[in-house]
């Protein structure tokens, strides 16, 4: 299977998990998860948030981010993965001048 993100519509949310601004996302969803290109615009973010049944993986293609992960901060940049086990918590902010883009898979709970 090939999944093109250009032919999937971008979904705009408002202050994500009570974010800043909006975050930017094209999704392939089926039963087994969420295969996601997410963008957060400069001075963006994703509000703080748990993953109760499942993990995150996120590939990080364009632009450097701020991750609070458990209460520390983190600096990832392109071609670094930030994982999220079930059960953590974390923020994601666009501190700087230029998008962030990444790639996300989320599986669904067994």
């Amino acid at each position: 299977m090939i999944i093109d993100f250009e032919t999937i519509e971008e979904n705009i949310a408002p202050a994500f998990f009570g974010g800043e601004k909006e975050y930017r996302s094209r999704m392939f969803v089926d039963e087994y998860g969420k295969i996601v290109q997410g963008r957060l615009i400069p001075g963006a973010s994703i509000g703080l948030h748990t993953h109760e049944v499942n993990y995150e993986v996120m590939y990080f293609l364009e632009g450097e981010a701020s991750i609070l992960y458990n209460g520390e901060k983190l600096t990832v940049k392109p071609g670094q993965v930030h994982y999220c086990p079930k059960g953590q918590s974390h923020t994601i902010l666009n501190e700087g001048s230029e998008d962030v883009v990444f790639f996300a898979v989320l599986p669904n709970a067994p």
